[in-house]
């Protein structure tokens, strides 16, 4: 006997709830990768140009990451039944990938920038990395909370907040080269600027990987899940527990719950299921789930369980 509790996966991502805060980011991040580049091919600092290009690679995670939530709206097909929500995070991927590649030619460039003197201008890199900074300011300003619930907007949420030290960086050895004069400064800020992404994308990358190898949803505990499960009324045992995300902010839960005959027969289907449901939307933020319900009587029928 098995009955399915059943949502729409149609409903807006994480992401796409707050494409308009990603949209207004994404025109500030490229107006400054502009200001930022001409000022570093003008100035000759390395590392402007390093936050210029770790700005660039951020334009088009953010870029990915819209299009993706474009994609994630179109609705499901029978060859598709969960539509196309999880390109929100092949879209994470690609751009944690991208910040990788960033990092290692930063850091090559900047170790054959310690063989031979450079010359700096130190007023226009002052002057770029003052204006990526304000930048990258007013974007953490506008991403703060919308981080919380969506990988993509987490993505781009940390990669302004590195941005940001990348700028202090680079407005710190501006400054070290104007008081000493010891121009290999530009190329130890480039470094920072390289270290500083390392992190951030494999941080992300991880979280990746969790939901493409549909690991359990951070902070959900199935044994905890199973417990609650079996002190609803009438309920015998609970077997085949999944718990998983298909992408930011769509947890799904599915599970074989065994019930009492007279439980079934007194209640009925729809009042034991509306029980569990009821359990897990309250105690475990899980909208989507599925149950199939079992009669203790059936079980002798099943010639093997999975815990």
């Amino acid at each position: 006997m098995g009955h399915t509790h059943a949502h729409d996966h149609g409903g807006a991502t994480a992401t796409g709830r707050h494409r308009r805060r990603l949209l207004l980011v994404l025109a500030i991040t490229l107006s400054v990768v502009v200001v930022q580049l001409f000022a570093g091919f003008l100035s000759g600092s390395l590392a402007l140009l390093a936050d210029a290009g770790h700005m660039f690679s951020d334009a088009a995670g953010l870029g990915i990451a819209l299009t993706a939530a474009w994609v994630a709206t179109l609705p499901p097909t029978d060859q598709r039944t969960f539509g196309y929500q999880r390109a929100e995070v092949l879209a994470a991927l690609a751009n944690a990938l991208a910040l990788m590649v960033v990092a290692v030619v930063i850091c090559l460039e900047a170790l054959q920038r310690f063989g031979g003197g450079h010359e700096v201008q130190t007023t226009t890199m002052l002057t770029g990395a003052a204006l990526g900074a304000v930048a990258n300011l007013a974007g953490l300003l506008i991403l703060h909370g919308a981080h919380r619930e969506s990988l993509n907007v987490r993505g781009a949420y940390l990669e302004v907040l590195g941005d940001l030290l990348g700028s202090v960086a680079v407005i710190a050895a501006a400054v070290v080269i104007i008081t000493t004069g010891w121009v290999q400064a530009d190329a130890v800020a480039s470094l920072l600027i390289a270290v500083l992404i390392v992190p951030r994308a494999w941080g992300l990358l991880r979280d990746v990987v969790d939901v493409l190898l549909e690991a359990s949803p951070k902070g959900v505990s199935v044994q905890s899940i199973r417990e609650h499960i079996l002190s609803a009324a009438g309920v015998v045992d609970v077997h085949d527990i999944h718990a998983w995300t298909i992408t930011s902010g769509v947890p799904v839960f599915s599970a074989h719950v065994v019930v009492e005959d007279e439980v079934l027969d007194a209640d009925g289907v729809d009042r034991v299921l509306d029980r569990l449901a009821q359990c897990l939307g309250e105690h475990f933020d899980t909208e989507h789930c599925t149950f199939q319900l079992e009669p203790a009587s059936h079980r002798e029928h099943e010639p093997e369980q999975h815990a």
